[in-house]
């Protein structure tokens, strides 16, 4: 494992969780394997572990562009880790709504309901 494996590890972890990557890891096949090791490289440890920006604002920026996309999976994922960061509800529905007036209604519509679901599994009324 390289500096950058165990930089985006780390990374990863602090922001998805443990929970989140032991059961990723766990779930991991040959077929699998590839893309969790460039996952872990690229995206936790070249772009996330950056000094440029912090946590709280990579998260941020990860939700509008999930939105954007429509990715509902990952979003969930990513209100759940926006939370672990010290996002609050109430920046996460502006972070929507900003991304609605660029992504569109529906995009935005989608994403308040993930949210909205999410936010209140983890005992946050948005």
């Amino acid at each position: 494992m390289t500096e950058l494996d165990r930089s985006g590890e780390r990374t990863r972890r602090a922001v998805l969780g443990d929970a989140h990557v032991d059961r990723a890891q766990a779930a991991t096949t040959g077929f699998t394997a590839p893309f969790q090791q460039y996952v872990t490289r690229a995206a936790w440890g070249e772009v996330w572990s950056r000094p440029g920006l912090d946590l709280r604002t990579r998260s941020c920026l990860t939700l509008a562009v999930l939105a954007a996309l429509r990715c509902e999976n990952e979003l969930a994922m990513h209100v759940e880790a926006a939370v672990r960061l010290g996002v609050t509800a109430e920046q996460i529905r502006e972070v929507l709504l900003h991304t609605t007036v660029y992504a569109g209604a529906p995009a935005g519509n989608a994403a308040f309901a993930v949210a909205a679901r999410v936010l209140a599994e983890l005992g946050l009324e948005p």
